[in-house]
């Protein structure tokens, strides 16, 4: 076969260990692998090149992807999906790997309506918001380089007896912001799919205070209804008068080494993608589900976005407490 795999969307680490994986499973299988670089902007350009075992050697340990990443506007109507259908159908490419989150598979998705070859999907997001999946690659990096974080902010916030509202990204998931402030010990976490009470909120800080803590840390998901760290501390403030900083993480999470599960994850994706493909499933993604790696359809991943377990925003609120 002539496959061809692609990252898309946002970067995520353990991205490269995906592709490492996925090249040499293929080459394994026999197969001619071909790499597009910049998503499906490359495809359209036709940046599209062999590779061999040597080309994805030294990338596991590195963050982003090397094969660079896009967002494509030409790719959202039909007649930009009709052209890449067509470019992959001139050089033969019989299947095609997409690694990114629900954006990538609602375009690959799209895309295998015109394009007859087979289409699989891996999961590479630091949001961890796909259904139909447990864990997306990235996400424990970047919890890790959250907390990381916050651990330093800490040591300012107890210094000077202040309470840090610090924002992490997320998108309209509070994935990140969840497991980020059960792992640092933050004293609440406002996440999108909870509809915030300011007064409940306020009086939480308030009553922390008066048990004599003397800062606080509250972890804010980008996306929260409420609006960002820096609206919602702002508000806090004025009403309470209580001594608030900001800090917004940004894309430092999406950067970095990735982590030892974020490889390990990422490879058995890669593989298991092949496998796939091997047994001549089409229109699905690798999907982690009790600690295995299952075919899931794609359609199931574009169906909106993952829930989060509320028993872990209760216990960040009693651990915090």
């Amino acid at each position: 076969m002539k496959v061809a795999v692609l990252t898309s969307g946002g970067d995520a680490p353990g991205m490269n260990a995906v592709i490492r994986s996925f090249v040499r499973r293929c080459l394994w299988e026999k197969h001619e692998v071909f790499g597009i670089s910049h998503g499906y902007q490359g495809l359209l350009n036709r940046e599209i090149r062999q590779l061999e075992s040597r080309d994805v050697g030294m990338i596991i340990n590195q963050g982003g992807t090397f094969l660079g990443t896009a967002r494509c506007e030409e790719f959202y109507s039909e007649e930009g999906r009709q052209k890449a259908a067509n470019i992959l159908n001139e050089m033969g490419i019989e299947a095609l790997c997409v690694i990114g989150g629900d954006g990538s598979f609602r375009g690959l998705l799209a895309l295998s309506e015109i394009y007859h070859g087979q289409v699989v999907g891996i999961p590479g997001t630091i949001d961890n918001d796909i259904p139909g999946t447990e864990y997306t690659i990235g996400f424990d990096t970047a919890v890790g380089t959250a907390v990381w974080a916050i651990d330093k902010i800490r040591d300012t916030a107890l210094s000077h007896g202040r309470i840090f509202f610090v924002e992490v990204m997320g998108r309209k998931s509070g994935q990140i912001a969840l497991s980020t402030a059960l792992s640092c010990g933050a004293e609440d976490v406002l996440i999108p799919e909870e509809k915030t009470d300011m007064e409940v909120f306020i009086r939480r800080l308030e009553e922390g205070r008066r048990k004599g803590k003397r800062f606080g840390i509250v972890v804010v998901a980008e996306g929260d209804e409420a609006g960002g760290a820096f609206k919602i501390a702002e508000e806090v403030k004025q009403r309470t008068g209580l001594p608030i900083r900001v800090s917004v993480l940004g894309h430092i999470q999406r950067g970095g080494n990735p982590s030892a599960y974020d490889r390990v994850w990422g490879s058995r994706m890669g593989d298991a993608a092949v496998r796939f493909l091997k047994n001549h499933m089409t229109r699905v993604f690798t999907a982690m589900k009790g600690g295995q790696i299952v075919p899931a359809y794609l359609a199931e991943a574009v169906s909106g976005v993952r829930t989060v377990d509320p028993e872990m925003v209760q216990l960040v609120r009693i651990s915090g407490a």
